[in-house]
């Protein structure tokens, strides 16, 4: 038996963390594998050593920390060595991070939980969650939000996007999905709805608890 598990996703710059962050507030644990990739390849870690060894130093940062964009650059793209660098990045980083979401959700309790993983459509883990929850807005608005937060080119911005699944796939997998292209209160609105419904659905009544098996 575990606890009810709602997995969070959606494209990049869909506004993912937002969503996140209003179910934290609502008093749901909200496991972020995002954080998690960044924990797991701390300096000293096994992880970082092998990316060092399998990518060289121009992944690492002069402070000892992974070069993201570095990295980035070195994943995302068209080319046939792009793709075989992300599959070669995904094959040594994604066990670590599951092997670290799974701990932190065993510990983290709640009446259901969020496990925020932005590449559930892309990736194995579906069978982890109970119900996929998408965070959409059009392709437009993530460039735009790309290039504002990250300063990151056009071309950039594509690149990135064109590395996810696209966004009819990504609703198509979809139980529930938030639209995220109008304010601050149309969203929180919209999470309290689900919130009410992922109660029930993991058979909070009264204050009980029922976990999902």
């Amino acid at each position: 038996m575990r606890i009810f598990r709602v997995g969070l996703t959606g494209g990049i710059a869909s506004g993912k963390t937002t969503v996140a962050n209003l179910f934290a507030a609502l008093g749901v644990p909200v496991i972020d594998t995002d954080q998690i990739a960044r924990d797991v390849v701390a300096p000293g870690t096994p992880l970082l050593a092998a990316l060092r060894e399998t990518f060289g130093e121009a992944i690492i940062a002069a402070d000892g920390t992974l070069d993201r964009k570095a990295m980035r650059a070195r994943v995302f793209g068209d080319s046939p060595e792009a793709h075989a660098a992300r599959r070669t990045l995904n094959d040594l980083t994604h066990p670590a991070i599951i092997a670290e979401m799974e701990a932190r959700s065993a510990r983290a309790g709640g009446p259901y939980q969020i496990l925020a993983i932005p590449l559930l459509v892309e990736g194995q883990s579906r069978s982890r969650v109970d119900r996929v929850l998408v965070v959409d807005a059009d392709e437009a608005t993530q460039i735009r939000r790309l290039q504002a937060r990250d300063g990151s080119t056009l071309a950039e911005a594509r690149a990135l996007l064109a590395a996810q699944a696209d966004r009819a796939t990504r609703l198509s997998a979809a139980d529930d999905v938030i639209a995220n292209e109008g304010d601050m209160a149309a969203l929180a609105a919209q999470v309290e709805r689900l919130h009410a419904t992922y109660l029930a659905a993991a058979g909070v009544y009264g204050g009980g608890q029922r976990q999902a098996q």
